[in-house]
């Protein structure tokens, strides 16, 4: 306990972020110095690491989220061997850097979710959801011998929440204007978006998920063309638009309409989201498939700023984040969508790396609790109350 009270006194830390979302190829890592909190939170990174996990890893997780093929013994393992790996990558990121690991003060960690079942159920005559995310933060406490933080989405959904987003506050504190109507994009599995007015408060911040980010592209190209992803949107942007399939996934997708607070993740857009699209539309040549999906992962993205934003909040500026902004072609679809009224960029013009931000989100994360500041957004994620997310778990 001496060591959590002698970091909630200091003013500058030295704090890990971890991140591990749906693309499950590997964990992103970042290094920052952080000072002070809430909007005077002040962030340095010191580096950033993107280690990839062990060969054919990405599929046993997959299969362990998917109700039918999961195995309560390989959660088990799962739930201890990604902290080994996620302090494997922090030693190999402090070793780059020259970096002592006992110069840490704190670690947050997102975690692996392997389910999220934000919709309110029945339940032995209870009304729940739940989610979950593995990667027990207490086993990477005691591995790397510095106070870690996680499980941040489950006090949300306790107190009735979606659990999600969790980066709008992140995007509040350190992105906020006074000049811009901004917004800020993340496109990793799943597509989440955080609308900051100019002059704007916590409260008046607007996010959901929106729909598909990289996930079903992901998914067509590891089945069309047995890679892991379309580098640069290349192969989308070499196929054409078929519009009967994308009148169908517009019929089908019913989330994209649906009004927010809403999350979603692979539970909604895993592969049955696709398969029978698949049967009925087999002879749709697959750089075609590709090109029309990626174009109805852009249309999701505006679709949802038409029917919950833009009728209030018209905004200035659009910035992209996450592995979804190294697609090329799917920037340029988002771009089409918003026109030239709209100034689209990615975040790294702005000084912060798309690849790293969520990583980063998680370390102001934890430093927020360690504070003992609330973290999650009521009017964002549905839940009753604010509160401190994460748990602590001592070295």
């Amino acid at each position: 306990m001496e060591k959590l009270i002698r970091l909630h006194n200091k003013e500058k830390r030295n704090v890990i972020g971890i991140m591990s979302g749906t693309s499950l190829n590997g964990v992103d890592v970042a290094l920052l110095e952080i000072e002070g909190s809430g909007v005077n939170t002040k962030i340095n990174m010191l580096g950033f690491l993107e280690y990839k996990f062990p060969e054919g890893l990405d599929r046993t997780i997959l299969k362990n989220s998917v109700r039918e093929t999961s195995n309560v013994e390989e959660i088990s393992q799962l739930n201890f061997l990604l902290p080994k790996i996620y302090a494997e990558a922090i030693g190999s990121l402090c070793e780059e850097l020259n970096f002592p690991v006992e110069d840490l003060d704190l670690i947050g960690s997102h975690g692996q979710t392997i389910h999220h079942l934000p919709e309110k159920t029945e339940w032995f005559g209870h009304e729940l959801s739940s989610t979950l995310q593995i990667g027990d933060p207490s086993v990477l406490a005691k591995l790397t011998g510095t106070i870690t933080v996680g499980n941040f989405r489950t006090g949300d959904v306790a107190l009735g929440g979606q659990g999600a987003p969790l980066v709008p506050y992140f995007d509040y504190i350190i992105f906020h204007s006074n000049e811009l109507n901004r917004a800020l994009l993340n496109i990793g599995g799943i597509s989440n978006i955080t609308v900051l007015k100019k002059n704007g408060t916590k409260d008046d911040v607007i996010a959901f998920d929106t729909g598909p980010g990289n996930m079903m592209i992901d998914t067509l190209t590891k089945r069309f063309f047995n890679k892991n992803f379309d580098e640069d949107g290349e192969i989308a942007e070499s196929g054409k638009m078929n519009e009967k399939l994308f009148d169908a996934l517009i019929k089908k997708d019913a989330f994209i309409e649906k009004r927010p607070p809403k999350s979603t993740g692979r539970e909604y857009y895993g592969d049955e989201f696709l398969m029978d699209l698949l049967g009925e539309y087999e002879n749709v040549p697959p750089e075609d498939w590709l090109h029309t999906i990626t174009k109805f992962t852009a249309y999701g993205v505006y679709r949802n700023y038409e029917l919950f934003i833009k009728p209030n909040t018209g905004i200035d500026e659009l910035i992209i984040s996450g592995g979804g902004a190294k697609n090329k072609f799917l920037y340029k679809c988002i771009h089409e969508y918003f026109e030239d009224d709209v100034d689209t960029k990615i975040i790294d013009q702005i000084g912060v790396s798309a690849d790293a931000k969520e990583a980063i989100c998680f370390a102001v994360l934890a430093n927020e609790t360690i504070n003992g500041v609330p973290t999650n957004i009521p009017k964002v994620t549905g839940a009753s109350r604010p509160t401190v997310l994460g748990k602590i778990c001592l070295p």
